[in-house]
């Protein structure tokens, strides 16, 4: 991150960007209605970080949780909670300001964490129809695919993928000038209003979005359909009733979450922005930066019964030692 900041330095040192900060103007209503969006979007951020924590904390200390499935969870639950800190506070400041002000540098820092934690998430949701994939048409060859080597090895690779997506794209912004007016109409530094402030040409950071929007979205969801048809097909060649349902029990929490990430993802970034009003826009971001992180980890432990048989345990646990220190 040294060279990632002493970068964009250098860029306003030879006046590449004339302006050194931009304005966010939020939601821009009343005090009073930026005191109740306030309100809910703390609540809706202490429950995504207990929550997400939770999930965490059960997967590396429950036994019964150490599985390719869980581990990946837990993934999705630190991806939800970088994402959601990046995006939020921030956010209680434009709204305590009905809007604020955030330099160059440190809109492109929250562009590219952002940026990364989305791309993570499409590259690990992907990972897990994979994991889903193996466990319901290969069962008997699951535990000598899925170790836990080979867990980890998928996880960095997707670590990996993502930031160096996410500081390539990032670095191209950065290079845009932006010398007329530095008024954002969002609540955060994303792609869509940086590109239509700036004043230079557009091209190369166009053509990247396309080509990353290939890599990042088009080939997980296809590779995600693909696994999905075979687990279905597979499933319904199934003789049991019973072991139908078993096996769409397992993959019904992860399909929920997938499509209402890529709903709401699409939604925003692929369907034409002229069509689509500043607010819709905005609350439609809001969906995937603050509420998403939330959903996630209450899909997996409401529709997980090993969740709840290990949060049970770890309740019972405390509460008698609880009364035996008493």
């Amino acid at each position: 991150m040294y060279i990632y900041t002493f970068f964009f330095l250098s860029l306003q040192d030879n006046n590449l960007t004339v302006n050194n900060q931009f304005f966010l103007l939020g939601f821009q209503s009343s005090q009073d209605s930026n005191m109740v969006l306030f309100c809910l979007f703390f609540v809706v951020y202490c429950g995504t970080i207990s929550a997400n924590l939770l999930i965490i904390t059960l997967v590396s200390t429950s036994r019964n949780l150490h599985t390719p499935m869980y581990f990946f969870i837990s993934q999705l639950s630190t991806s939800d909670i970088l994402l959601t800190t990046d995006i939020v506070p921030n956010l209680f400041y434009i709204l305590l300001n009905n809007g604020g002000t955030i330099s160059v540098i440190g809109c492109m820092t929250q562009f590219f964490f952002f940026s990364a934690s989305e791309v993570f998430e499409c590259f690990l949701l992907t990972v897990m129809s994979y994991d889903r994939y193996v466990a319901i048409c290969n069962p008997l060859r699951y535990s000598s695919i899925m170790t836990r080597t080979h867990c980890v090895i998928l996880t960095i690779i997707c670590c990996v993928l993502s930031f160096f997506i996410a500081f390539t794209d990032s670095l191209t912004l950065s290079m845009l000038a932006f010398c007329g007016t530095n008024i954002i109409d969002h609540f955060f530094c994303d792609l869509v209003p940086l590109v239509e402030i700036a004043c230079s040409s557009t091209y190369t950071i166009e053509l990247e979005d396309y080509l990353i929007c290939f890599i990042a979205l088009f080939i997980p969801i296809t590779i995600i359909i693909i696994s999905y048809i075979n687990i279905i097909v597979t499933i319904l060649r199934f003789k049991s009733n019973i072991s139908r349902q078993k096996a769409f029990s397992t993959c019904s929490s992860h399909l929920l979450v997938v499509s209402i990430f890529y709903i709401t993802l699409l939604s925003v970034y692929l369907s034409p922005q002229k069509g689509q009003t500043l607010n819709l826009s905005k609350l439609l971001s809001l969906l995937y930066t603050v509420f998403t992180p939330l959903i996630n980890p209450i899909i997996y432990s409401l529709r997980n019964k090993e969740i709840k048989k290990s949060l049970q345990e770890i309740t019972n646990k405390s509460w008698n030692n609880i009364i035996f220190y008493r």
